[in-house]
């Protein structure tokens, strides 16, 4: 088994802290052919390059972004400990690098991520919001431990990442009083040129939408697409036009912004899912996401 120098741990990630060898010598009180020649030793071990030279910066390649986390809480634990051994009082943290996609809606991310500061160890939560591209690329290289999004990992896609169903639920229009009223009489016909607001193609419910158009031979007012939800749900409250939202959370929508519910779209169906890079879910926030979803807000769905 190689087991890992610390010592050529602690001059690489001095080097990724600090953004180059010079400034490490700096701290680390040594030569740069000393940090150089350890960090060249600590990359035959890992069997990888962990910096790549763009110009005259050193930028760390997707390996070295995976062992700068991991030696990043390496060392915080050992300032820990040394805080401990002189008698300071210290309570261990765990990290969880979350992403959620931009067109989750802003109420499910609350509910699928409060689980998480109910722990009874203390969680650090680092939030990242993207488009499901660029969160499944930070997944891959280990910058997340998890992506929360309403679709699974494209099929195209050659990655090695899970999908783990959180749930289920059915989608409900709603609308400011007066276009809602409207709406309700002839229903699904009143919806026949009124104006919509939709999520961006991206969204699994901008194609469960149009699918439900089609099968309905309805044809609303595209009035625009948005990928921030919450932004949806305001141009909704002025009136602006019609809107969908996942069933569990519509009576928290109709309270906060003022709607009025039009109906359930029962031929609708959202899933949401946390995407990790695990076949089995480990990290112990992952895992109270996993299981406060199935059992909460998505258990009656």
């Amino acid at each position: 088994m190689n087991w890992l120098n610390y010592h050529h741990l602690l001059y690489f990630w001095a080097t990724a802290k600090h953004g180059s060898i010079t400034k490490a010598c700096e701290v680390l009180h040594l030569t740069p052919q000393t940090v150089s020649a350890q960090i060249r030793t600590l990359e035959k071990v890992v069997g990888e390059d962990l910096f790549r030279r763009v110009g005259r910066r050193l930028e760390l390649t997707d390996t070295g972004r995976m062992v700068y986390r991991y030696a990043d809480e390496i060392f915080s634990l050992g300032q820990e400990l040394s805080e401990a051994l002189r008698g300071h009082p210290t309570t261990r943290s765990v990290n969880l690098h979350v992403g959620m996609v931009d067109s989750l809606p802003k109420l499910i991310a609350h509910h699928v991520l409060e689980p998480v500061l109910e722990l009874e160890q203390p969680v650090k939560i680092t939030y990242h919001v993207g488009k499901p591209d660029k969160l499944l690329a930070l997944l891959l290289t280990h910058e997340l431990d998890v992506v929360i999004s309403d679709a699974p990992v494209p099929a195209g896609m050659r990655i090695r990442a899970y999908n783990h169903l959180l749930g289920q639920c059915t989608a409900t229009l709603l609308g400011s009083a007066n276009l809602a009223k409207k709406c309700r009489k002839n229903f699904p016909a009143s919806l026949n040129d009124v104006p919509f607001l939709i999520p961006t193609p991206d969204s699994a419910l901008h194609h469960g939408l149009h699918r439900w158009f089609r099968h309905n031979d309805v044809h609303p007012e595209i009035l625009g697409e948005f990928a921030d939800s919450a932004v949806v749900k305001v141009f909704g409250q002025k009136g602006a036009g019609v809107f969908a939202v996942p069933t569990v959370v519509e009576a928290e929508v109709r309270r906060q912004y003022r709607v009025q519910k039009i109906a359930e779209l029962d031929d609708v169906v959202e899933s949401f899912y946390a995407l990790s890079v695990e076949r089995k879910v480990r990290h112990p926030a992952v895992v109270a996401i996993y299981e406060a979803a199935r059992e909460g807000i998505f258990a009656t769905s």
